[in-house]
């Protein structure tokens, strides 16, 4: 499927202030998901815009929709609102309706759950740059009338919450349906569906020597964490610490090295039986406690119900990829003392503009031509996947923008799910192709777990840089005693970076690569919103979605929207 085009914005979204914003925190998050659906609406319902049902012409999408209400008895918000649709399922329902030429009677038949709701086929535009669906959620979800009710009126907040839920269970309800009478799967007036099931396959993986070789040879990221623990022994002394997904227990051994009174660490996978022998066999079993459970159903030993610090080292590709930090979040609501640490305090999500031409031509191009043969159809859906590969420092093009700033201490698993404009600046000092976006992510450790100044620059490890030998002990000596900073004003600060500008980390980047490749020069600006949400068919893997638009001297050009799975 080739990437979908939507009309260019009428406004961009200033760079400072959209950075500003996006750095602001969690607070900010629910703002920001408000800027891209401003955006687009606001420039796409001015445009001209053509009947579903007829091939009238209208001035504006309102207009149309209008129309077809009025003389084709059918209003495309409504219909979207009855039958629970988001924004994909809206811009389905539109396509079908075109493609296929249906009357007004046909379409007011649709009941929600029709098989073509769930195919890629009519995501593609039928019209092209049909503002008709682009027109934002807000403008098919209830009337503003009611909501402003319901903000006033508990009992009307209620009501429309339990129409929306209807809504979403009937939907369930139909897809399950038309699920199993696909599969053939009957013989009862019940349905009984499987209980999904993301976690197992993700503890097992765990359970292997291979994976855990992986991450503790991955000098960047132990030396890091081995760094803020040893060398800040007054936060860690005397004090109770929750090790969150523990694997061998690394870091409950540095915890306890450095002076902790006691370390509760926790592991869902069978590696949980091995920690245990490595904590006996390394003489910390009276300070470690390795308990073996999901953090989310666990109780903590000996009475004990607060902790002073999380660690934790829960990113995955992409950062949010396995979602793992839904589970520390759940720990520190759970367990987390007030003013308690977590360690990382800190995380950015970033994204630049790339030339991954080595890439392309080792994981795409390869294909074209295999001794002679063509094998081009072996490429086809590599689009739609993110790329897990190291990058060199020269292959990133423009600043670096910041997608998502998670400040560890307040935010929540329902801002995990998120969209964030952004507008990155080329740095390419002749033409060049950009054929991909890169994503990668900074990590940060403070000793009071508040946020970094806005300022900060993230430690860039250079290849062979001896970063383990100011915190690792040395014929058994205990870790070097520093001395904190008379005023205690300024907050100590460890942080490493996966991008491509600092030394390999086994997290590489990530690379959506894109089907339709455009030039910059110095300057060029391209400007978008960047989606990321769980799958909904596995919550431990990420959709993302980029919508972008290149600008030329004329401003913005068309909006280009590509979709991936990073998995």
């Amino acid at each position: 499927m080739s990437s979908i085009r939507l009309p260019p914005p009428q406004t961009i979204p200033d760079p400072e202030e959209e950075r500003e914003s996006s750095s602001s925190g969690s607070e900010s998050s629910d703002d920001d998901d408000q800027n891209w659906d401003d955006w687009v609406s606001d420039s796409n319902e001015q445009q001209e815009c053509r009947s579903l049902f007829d091939e009238k012409v209208l001035g504006s999408v309102e207009a149309a929709i209008s129309h077809d209400s009025s003389t084709h008895g059918f209003d495309v918000n409504q219909v979207s609102s009855k039958l629970g649709l988001d924004f994909h399922g809206r811009v389905r329902l539109i396509n079908y309706i075109r493609k296929n030429k249906l009357t007004p009677a046909q379409a007011r038949e649709l009941k929600g759950s029709e098989p073509w709701f769930k195919s890629d086929e009519y995501l593609v535009p039928v019209i092209e740059s049909d503002p008709l669906i682009q027109v934002s959620l807000d403008d098919w979800s209830d009337s503003e009338d009611d909501e402003e009710a319901a903000s006033s009126d508990p009992v009307e907040k209620a009501r429309l919450l339990e129409k929306n839920l209807a809504i979403a269970q009937a939907k369930v309800a139909e897809y399950q349906k038309l699920l199993y009478q696909r599969l053939d799967v009957g013989g009862s007036d019940e349905i009984k569906p499987k209980i999904r099931d993301d976690d197992t396959h993700y503890f097992d993986s765990y359970a292997e020597n291979d994976i855990h070789a992986v991450m503790i040879n991955d000098k960047v990221r132990t030396a890091s964490y081995a760094q803020f623990i040893l060398t800040n022994p007054s936060l860690f002394r005397d004090a109770v610490v929750l090790d969150v997904g523990c694997g061998t227990g690394i870091l409950s051994l540095f915890a306890a090295r450095s002076g902790a009174k006691r370390v509760i660490a926790v592991d869902a996978s069978d590696i949980g039986e091995k920690a245990k022998k490595i904590v006996k066999a390394n003489g910390f079993e009276d300070v470690i406690t390795v308990v073996r459970g999901k953090v989310e159903d666990i109780t903590l030993p000996d009475g004990i119900t607060q902790v002073d610090i999380i660690i934790s080292e829960w990113m995955g590709y992409a950062l949010l990829y396995e979602s793992m930090l839904d589970s520390v979040l759940i720990a520190r609501d759970r367990f987390l003392k007030p003013g308690g640490v977590m360690a990382p305090s800190q995380t950015k999500m970033l994204l630049g503009l790339c030339d991954a031409s080595e890439i392309s031509k080792d994981r795409i191009d390869f294909w074209n031509d295999v001794y002679g043969f063509d094998m081009s159809t072996m490429s086809e859906g590599l689009y739609d996947e993110a790329i897990i590969d190291v990058l060199g420092p020269e292959t990133v093009l423009s600043n670096a923008y910041t997608v998502k700033d998670l400040i560890l201490k307040d935010i929540t698993t329902r801002q995990l799910n998120f969209a964030t404009p952004f507008t990155l600046i080329s740095t390419a000092e002749r033409r060049t192709k950009i054929n991909s976006f890169v994503l990668y992510f900074d990590t940060f450790f403070t000793v009071s777990g508040n946020p970094v100044p806005p300022e900060t620059e993230v430690r860039n490890v250079k290849e062979g840089e001896a970063i383990l030998a100011e915190v690792w002990p040395v014929g058994g000596k205990a870790a070097p005693q520093r001395r904190q900073s008379q005023s205690g004003k300024k907050d100590k600060i460890t942080s490493f970076s996966t991008g491509p500008q600092s030394s390999p980390t086994h997290w590489k980047q990530t690379l959506f690569m894109l089907k339709e490749p455009f030039y910059v020069t110095e300057g060029t600006t391209v400007s978008g919103v960047f989606h990321c949400r769980k799958r909904e068919d596995n919550s431990r893997e990420l959709d993302v979605e980029l919508h972008y638009s290149v600008h030329g001297a004329d401003g913005p050009g068309e909006t280009v929207v590509q979709m991936y799975a990073v998995r």
